[in-house]
């Protein structure tokens, strides 16, 4: 089986799921591909957090299993722009997916810079 995200190894699918097959995460791919194609992430994971929730009230009577993800963007495109902005355009991406019923309820972002990155490595090395 092939991870789902690997830094430096993008994208895991770039391709479109033929009509004879059904792919078991049609969310996550529909966000990976807007992902990539939107900031070109040096790095990029999805974490499908989904199950850790679904006992929550706001769950109740969902049957999807695509709810809930936690999300870590590594992209040039981030350069300058504080957290807040980041978020938005990251939440501008999904807003037909946050807005469909029993779509997208949640997204945990963790939205960082090569350049951030690397000082965070360096930071831990130093230590």
């Amino acid at each position: 089986m092939i991870p789902r995200s690997l830094p430096g190894l993008l994208p895991r699918r770039l391709f479109s799921v033929s009509a004879r097959m059904a792919s078991n995460t049609p969310l996550e791919d529909v966000m990976r591909d807007k992902i990539v194609h939107a900031f070109t992430p040096s790095s990029l994971e999805i974490r499908n957090d989904s199950h850790l929730h679904a006992h929550h009230a706001a769950m109740e009577g969902s049957t999807s299993k695509e709810t809930h993800f936690h999300v870590t963007i590594v992209s040039d495109s981030f350069e300058s722009k504080m957290q807040p902005a980041r978020h938005r355009m990251v939440y501008a991406l999904f807003k037909e997916e946050m807005a469909r019923e029993g779509g997208l309820h949640a997204l945990q972002l963790k939205t960082k810079t090569p350049a951030e990155v690397q000082r965070e490595k360096e930071r831990k090395e130093k230590a």
